[in-house]
Order: structure tokens, then C-alpha cells, then sequence
């Protein structure tokens, strides 16, 4: 079974997509916070982290610097992007910092969010 992290505050696009992946075989977990994702990231290694980037506390911009910057965390586990910043120069940035896919949350269903983290997984 594939595990993913979810870093999402919004507590019902949470759990539609926790309720999802879980229905498509996934094991997740869910953090709320960027400090969350990363406490949870110490003691868990994901195979798959999809990351919101507006969050309370730390950005998900910052999580990525912390996961690239400290080698108990870069585990290389793939992380999508799933945030509602839309801009060039923030998917440009979110892909200088690893990230291996970026949706935008307003253009993107539920549905293509499941096959884009099947997707990803199937490359390992």
C-alpha cells in the first residue's frame, strides 16, 4: 500500500480528498500545517507528499526548503503541489524546489488529483 501525505488546511477539501485516496488504496496521513508535515515527515516516510502551499505557520514553500535543506527529511519522496497560487513565477519557484507536479486547486477535480498521484507513483 502506497502512503501519501496530505498537507492541507482546509479541513473539508481534506477529508474529500482523505475519504478519496483512501477509497483508491491509499494509506494517509494528514497534516494541517507546514510544522505539522514536518513533524509528521521525521518519524513517517511517505511515498508521496501532496502539499498545499498557503498554510498557517510555515508556507509550503518553506516545508520544501526544510525537506531539501535537512537530509533525515529527503527521503525523495515526490512532492505534488496542490495550492490556489496560479502564478508562473510560483510554480516556477515550487518547481526549483522539487516539486514534480503543481495543480491549481480552482482548475483541477478530484478525480485528476487521484490519477496525477497514481501517476506520479507509478514512476518509482
Amino acid at each position: 500500500m502506497k502512503k501519501l501525505l496530505l498537507v492541507e488546511d482546509d479541513q473539508f477539501l481534506s477529508a474529500l480528498l482523505n475519504n478519496r485516496l483512501q477509497k483508491e488504496g491509499f494509506e494517509v496521513r494528514l497534516a494541517a500545517t507546514g510544522e505539522e508535515a514536518l513533524a509528521i515527515l521525521k518519524i513517517w516516510k511517505p511515498d508521496l507528499i501532496l502539499l498545499d502551499l498557503i498554510l498557517p505557520g510555515k508556507s509550503g514553500f518553506e516545508v520544501m526548503e526544510e525537506i531539501r535543506q535537512d537530509p533525515a527529511l529527503s527521503r525523495k519522496a515526490p512532492i505534488m503541489i496542490l495550492s490556489n497560487l496560479g502564478q508562473n513565477s510560483d510554480i516556477e519557484r515550487a518547481k526549483s524546489l522539487g516539486a514534480v507536479d503543481y495543480l491549481v486547486k480552482a482548475r483541477t477535480s478530484i478525480n485528476e488529483v487521484v490519477m496525477r498521484v497514481k501517476s506520479a507513483l507509478s514512476n518509482d
